[in-house]
């Protein structure tokens, strides 16, 4: 069993990486059609995987899942597959949410952490005091109804430009440097059901695609069916 998920680690790793860089802003059918191109050209390359491959199976963990659904996270299996990107993506989520599942579920989930949610509004203007705080005593941010752009403070938060100096990472946010705190997240949510992010954007954040289709809100309505059946 480990020697075949040894062998099969290069394919299903590249797999996997794919579909959290580039999968998450699309709909569950084209991201099912882009993962079996995939798929396709490491069978191309003979590259040994595991049967039945997909993102989720890689890197899903049954306990996460299951918190997170807790928590509010839709059951379905786009829901499930945006929480794993969003928490295992290098770049900071920014979820299209136009029925604010996304929304709830980070405010639950997140009040949960040790170091509590903070949550602001895009239309509030400029939050960097509180992010320098947040920052350095590792807590959630929730940034929500966010429009089309995005205010050019948090650049350098939206880079990533984290520098180790002896034991501790240093983050250069506006003027100061801070000491980054690991603890530290930030969730980034919009209520436009279509919105048009310029590139510059786009490469600084992982898009992740919460709008509800007919087909997932059949899937979240079968699984509350069955927890229903189950229970009795």
């Amino acid at each position: 069993m480990l020697k075949n998920e040894y062998q099969c680690l290069i394919a299903n790793s590249l797999d996997s990486a794919a579909v959290v860089a580039y999968a998450g802003v699309f709909t569950a059918e084209y991201r099912r059609e882009l993962e079996t191109e995939w798929i396709g050209k490491l069978d191309e390359l003979q590259l040994k995987r595991s049967e039945d491959l997909t993102m989720v199976k890689v890197l899903k963990d049954d306990v996460k899942i299951r918190e997170w659904n807790v928590a509010g996270l839709p059951s379905d299996s786009l829901s499930v597959e945006n929480a794993i990107i969003a928490f295992e993506a290098r770049r900071w989520p920014l979820m299209i949410d136009p029925q604010t599942q996304a929304n709830k579920f980070i405010k639950k989930f997140g009040s949960r952490d040790e170091g509590g949610l903070l949550i602001f509004k895009a239309s509030e203007g400029s939050i960097v005091k509180q992010l320098e705080t947040a920052i350095e005593l590792g807590q959630w941010v929730l940034l929500e109804n966010i429009g089309e752009k995005l205010d050019p403070a948090l650049e350098p938060l939206l880079q990533l430009q984290r520098i180790r100096k002896g034991e501790s990472r240093q983050v250069q946010f506006g003027d100061k440097s801070l000491t980054y705190s690991d603890g530290f997240d930030f969730f980034l949510t919009t209520t436009l059901p279509n919105p048009h992010y310029q590139p510059e954007i786009s490469v600084r954040v992982t898009l992740l695609n919460f709008a509800i289709t007919p087909a997932g809100l059949e899937e979240q309505l079968l699984n509350i069916l069955c927890l229903l059946y189950t229970s009795d």
